[in-house]
């Protein structure tokens, strides 16, 4: 590269730059520096905070789950290489008091114990807790609610656990890794990990689960992990983060990220959209300058190497703009949602700044590579003949390398390849069809246009001359519709599905072992206090024990390794066993019949019936036609798998693993499970409530929802913001297409005003111009839309997918308003321009 054209380079840049002859691809290089690192650098940091504050739920940034003690050199490389650590040991237990007695989840918690969240205590059963820094002191132990009923015991009272007595000294209401399962545990107690060395429940035989917990750097986690894994043993050992929480907290979170990264890739779409249609525009803008200098002489490697400086200097100036602006909106966004949601303020992320100034830089070379060749081959004849443009004609490499461009940069930022071929496929897609759709439209404009001369003849006779110009905006306003519709229905259709998971008077309370003759009592003095009672589900405890007649695992002991390998996997535990003659609610067979469903044999001739859930059915490798075998008391009861449901567990109502149909389970007597929902200014009726039914144990699942209620709240609030940032970048998308049009535009008004035409038959045939673009860029968007859905909802987000029948409707209508009143404005300085102007402007 020699002087001279580094000189000419710049005289040129800084002669355009005044005139802004720069400024349409300057504001597209701005546009999508400054969305991507917007989205990008707001989405994540509202994502560390998401998970950070999540991360209360399981105690820790990471948690190690261990059948037995862990090497104590484990936990000395992880202080070496900075992370926080913690211990907690979980033992099930009887706890006696008062000549009663209860089965409990028995918590043993060193010092350092919860390292994220708080534990909760009260000073009376059922009623809201306060945080607390400590823990129980030496011999003392903190209960939940429901032991004080079981037990009959008051604050100050003694129970035994194994061989110690503890002092109950607090109510226990929250501990923050207690999980979101209504029915996965026993009722809680908390004592020191000093003092479980003197009950001795880790005798022989015991049933002992040790958790330890980890926070510090992520880099520090990800470091320890890779030191750790080769160690762990899969069958004893579990490494959990919130990522890989399939809790509904768990799921809120992950989808979040993923609609997250979904708007950030749709930004990097629109903006490389907005980059070709900019660099399309200033290619042609320089077919004159070009040809001119080559009729002075000028080398065909000049000419190259000034444009490409071009480009380089824009670039630049493009990216620091971009990225100042972008920094700016999001610190806006930042602060504009800082009272509603947690978001990290104080934390910086290198990545987004970096995949920001790479989609500038990539963008700017490869969307602009097409145009700057056709720029390259404009012949020295075009002094002459103005109307010669490029001898580059095929539209190949602009495919390939605009196509080749949009991908790369979905994979390079995503690391997702399902996400980014989906949006890749669904866009090839769209635009494969609106080819087609341009071609049917141009075949129609040419009959409209014929007969009287009116706005709309002149409308339809613009869109079928300008064919090629028309296609590529009509794909440009599709595609951007298109990816604004994806990113609107999916926020719409999380929110709701959130929403939906949790409504208004969603049960915060339930009660286990009600006896059958309690029922009608119960619900009749709950009714009483206006208290609506939901419905009574019968439950029987049931160990599952055989498969085909194949033996499967159960609890296996520490002093019993190893029976983990012999026989296929069992529950490890006794399950609940309901039956039914109703599907329950949110709850869908996805394989085989319900009971009443295809039944041909008498009753006596065919086996007893179950159906089974479909996570327990894949962890269990269970399928249509096998027979169960469970141990009820002291009978065997054999069950053939009817069905495989799909059950909503995020509904917080009670759902089973197993649900048998009635016949097989006539002969027991149940207890009976509930639920109802009671404001939290009711709380203190607990009490009233419960006294009658003192062998009832309630169970608080308030707490619980209501932290879910704020990180969906959040999410949902986050949500919005995002989408507000996709929807203004998709606007200047569209503005700039409307703008790239202009200089044809500004030839035709010249030509039609020297022809008499009036000022209303052209502004008339503008505005139905883009209106016919946008009701058909509209239509075509609301259809690939459905196809995009579909793939992201089932494939990616896994979410039940849907027609979505109002955007059939509301997209084109849209598409006309949008892109009509921009073509309107965009062209309205023009058409405010008398004769002479517009003669003047094209000479």
């Amino acid at each position: 590269m020699n002087n001279q054209a580094f000189s000419l380079a710049w005289r040129l840049f800084r002669h355009e730059t005044k005139r802004g002859e720069l400024t349409i691809i300057l504001l597209a290089i701005i546009l999508s520096v400054a969305s991507v690192l917007s989205l990008s650098l707001f989405s994540e940091r509202l994502e560390t905070a998401l998970t950070e504050k999540s991360a209360e739920f399981i105690a820790a940034d990471r948690v190690l789950e261990s059948d037995k003690p862990i090497d104590l050199g484990w936990i000395e490389k992880a202080k070496e290489m900075g992370l926080n650590t913690a211990h907690q040991t979980y033992a099930r237990s009887m706890v006696f008091a008062n000549e009663q007695m209860d089965l409990v989840s028995l918590r043993a918690a060193d010092t350092g114990y919860p390292l994220k969240g708080t534990v909760k205590t009260a000073d009376e059963p059922f009623v809201a807790g306060k945080a607390t820094n400590s823990l129980p002191n030496e011999s003392e132990a903190w209960i939940e609610s429901q032991l004080f009923q079981t037990l009959g015991i008051n604050l100050g009272d003694s129970i035994e656990v194994g061989d110690q007595v503890f002092t109950v000294t607090k109510v226990l209401t929250e501990v923050p890794d207690a999980g979101f399962s209504v029915f996965g545990g026993d009722p809680k107690v908390l004592i020191r990990k000093a003092d479980l060395a003197a009950t001795n429940v880790e005798g022989p035989g015991s049933r002992i689960d040790y958790s330890y917990f980890f926070t510090g750097d992520r880099d520090d986690l990800e470091n320890y992990y890779d030191w750790l894994e080769p160690q762990l043993d899969r069958e004893i050992h579990d490494w959990d983060s919130i990522e890989d929480d399939e809790s509904a907290i768990g799921r809120s979170v992950g989808r979040a990220g993923q609609y997250f990264l979904l708007a950030s890739l749709l930004a990097i779409v629109l903006a490389a959209v907005s980059i070709a249609v900019a660099a399309q525009r200033y290619s042609q803008r320089h077919y004159d300058p070009v040809a001119i200098m080559k009729t002075l002489g000028a080398p065909k490697s000049m000419v190259q190497q000034i444009y490409l400086l071009q480009i380089v200097f824009i670039t630049t100036l493009g990216i620091l703009i971009g990225v100042a602006l972008g920094y700016a909106i999001q610190e806006v966004v930042v602060m504009a949602v800082a009272d509603r949601v947690d978001v990290s303020i104080d934390a910086w992320h290198w990545k987004p700044l970096i995949i920001a100034i790479f989609t500038g830089s990539i963008c700017a070379i490869l969307f602009s590579l097409y145009p700057l060749l056709k720029l390259f081959s404009v012949s020295p004849l075009r002094v002459l003949r103005r109307d010669l443009g490029a001898s580059l004609s095929s539209r190949m490499l602009q495919f390939l390398a605009s196509g080749g461009a949009i991908f790369l940069l979905m994979w390079a930022y995503s690391q997702n390849l399902k996400i980014s071929a989906i949006l890749f496929v669904s866009g090839i897609t769209l635009v494969t069809t609106l080819m087609f759709v341009t071609f049917g439209l141009i075949r129609v404009g040419r009959k409209f246009a014929q007969g009287k001369m009116g706005p709309w003849q002149l409308a339809w006779a613009r869109i079928s001359r300008r064919a090629m110009d028309n296609s590529v905006q009509l794909i440009s306003f599709a595609v951007t519709i298109m990816l604004l519709l994806v990113v609107l229905v999916m926020r719409n259709d999380m929110v709701q599905q959130w929403q939906n998971q949790l409504p208004e008077g969603t049960p915060n309370y339930f009660l286990v072992n009600i006896s059958h003759s309690q029922q009608p009592n119960l619900q009749a003095h709950f009714l009483k206090q206006d208290v609506n009672i939901e419905k009574f589900y019968p439950v029987v405890r049931g160990r599952f024990v055989a498969v085909n007649d194949e033996k499967v695992r159960t609890a296996v002991s520490k002093e019993d390794p190893d029976e983990r390998d012999s026989g296929r996997n069992g529950l490890g535990r006794e399950a609940n066993l309901t039956w039914s003659t109703e599907l329950q609610k949110g709850t869908e067979i996805i394989a085989g019949t319900w009971f009443e469903e295809g039944l041909t044999l008498t009753e006596a001739e065919r086996p007893y019936e179950v159906s089974i859930e479909k996570g327990i059915a894949e962890r269990l490798r269970l399928n249509l036609g096998d027979m169960l075998t469970f141990n009820i008391g002291s009978e065997i009861v054999n069950l053939k798998v009817t069905s495989i449901r799909d059950v909503n567990w995020q509904s917080m109502q009670p759902n089973f693993f197993f649900v048998i149909e009635p016949r097989a389970l006539q002969s027991y007597i149940p207890t009976y499970i509930s639920s109802f929902n009671l404001p939290s200014d009711r709380k203190s009726d607990i009490t009233s409530l419960m006294k009658p039914f003192a062998n009832v144990t309630l169970i608080d699942v308030d707490a619980r929802i209501n932290q879910l209620r704020n990180i969906v709240d959040q999410v949902s609030v986050a949500v919005e913001f995002i989408l507000v940032l996709v929807l203004a970048a998709g606007a200047l998308v569209l503005i700039a297409q409307v703008q790239a049009s202009m200089d044809e535009r500004q030839e035709e008004l010249a030509i039609l005003r020297t022809l008499g035409a009036n000022g209303w038959l052209i502004r008339s045939s503008v505005v139905y111009e883009f209106v016919i673009i946008g009701v058909v860029a509209g239509a075509m968007a609301a259809a690939s839309n459905e196809f995009s859905l579909y793939l992201l909802q089932t494939q990616v987000f896994q979410m039940p997918a849907g027609m979505h029948w109002k955007y059939w409707g509301i997209a084109p209508v849209a598409g006309a308003l949008v892109v009509g009143c921009l073509g309107a404005i965009g062209c309205w300085r023009l058409l405010s321009l008398n004769t002479s102007h517009l003669l003047r402007k094209m000479v």
